[in-house]
């Protein structure tokens, strides 16, 4: 589907001043100065129009989340949702995953979500996949010793190769299913996911390094 290019998107992000973070790099390893707290960060890569962070956000106080988006003019959407409301606990970055590093320091991230990912079906294309081992490696420098990353696609042949991804790059994976809906795990849903769930099933992981996983044993003995 090609992108609706919306006029003075960014303009219209820029002069947002609770919302929208327009100098991200500046808050690498004190994000906490923007929350002005000490709480767990989430981020959600590729968050859409921002249905999914702003229904966590609003469910859980006590987490803080940061919705990011590479496209400004599918970032504003999620503004022009967001700014009707007031949930204190949410911030918007415009960023390309490749720049995460540049964003986050090393275990500042407890959770990364990633909704509904363009799949990159062809196999010329694998690397760009979101969970193609470039970006795992990314994903293991953000996250906490507790950390982890929840898939949900729609597609699966994305599922299978981040299944076989996950496996190969040092990845524990656990509650996966084949068929979220049917199942009884916490879900928020996107727009995609309410428009496209009733045409097929809708699959989700859960991944940890194995690091993360023997550190997270250690901590419930």
């Amino acid at each position: 589907m090609r992108l609706r290019k919306v006029k003075d998107a960014f303009l219209t992000l820029s002069e947002d001043t609770k919302y929208f973070i327009i100098n991200p790099k500046d808050y690498k390893g004190k994000w906490n100065e923007v929350f002005g707290n000490h709480n767990p960060i989430h981020i959600e890569v590729g968050c859409g129009k921002g249905q999914f962070m702003m229904g966590l956000a609003k469910h859980f106080p006590e987490i803080n989340f940061i919705a990011i988006e590479k496209f400004d003019s599918v970032l504003v959407r999620t503004l022009e949702k967001v700014s009707t409301d007031d949930i204190p606990n949410l911030r918007l970055v415009l960023l390309d995953a490749l720049m995460l590093e540049e964003v986050f320091d090393h275990g500042e991230v407890h959770t990364i979500y990633l909704n509904f990912s363009d799949p990159w079906p062809k196999s010329r294309h694998a690397k760009r996949r979101l969970t193609s081992s470039i970006y795992l490696n990314i994903y293991q420098n953000l996250l906490a010793s507790d950390g982890v990353i929840c898939q949900k696609t729609d597609n699966r042949l994305l599922f299978e190769s981040s299944l076989e991804s996950f496996s190969q790059n040092g990845w524990y994976l656990s509650n996966i299913s084949l068929d979220l809906h049917k199942t009884d795990l916490f879900n928020i849903t996107t727009e995609y996911e309410d428009k496209w769930s009733p045409k097929g099933p809708i699959y989700r992981l859960e991944a940890r390094t194995y690091k993360n996983k023997l550190n997270t044993n250690k901590s419930e003995e």
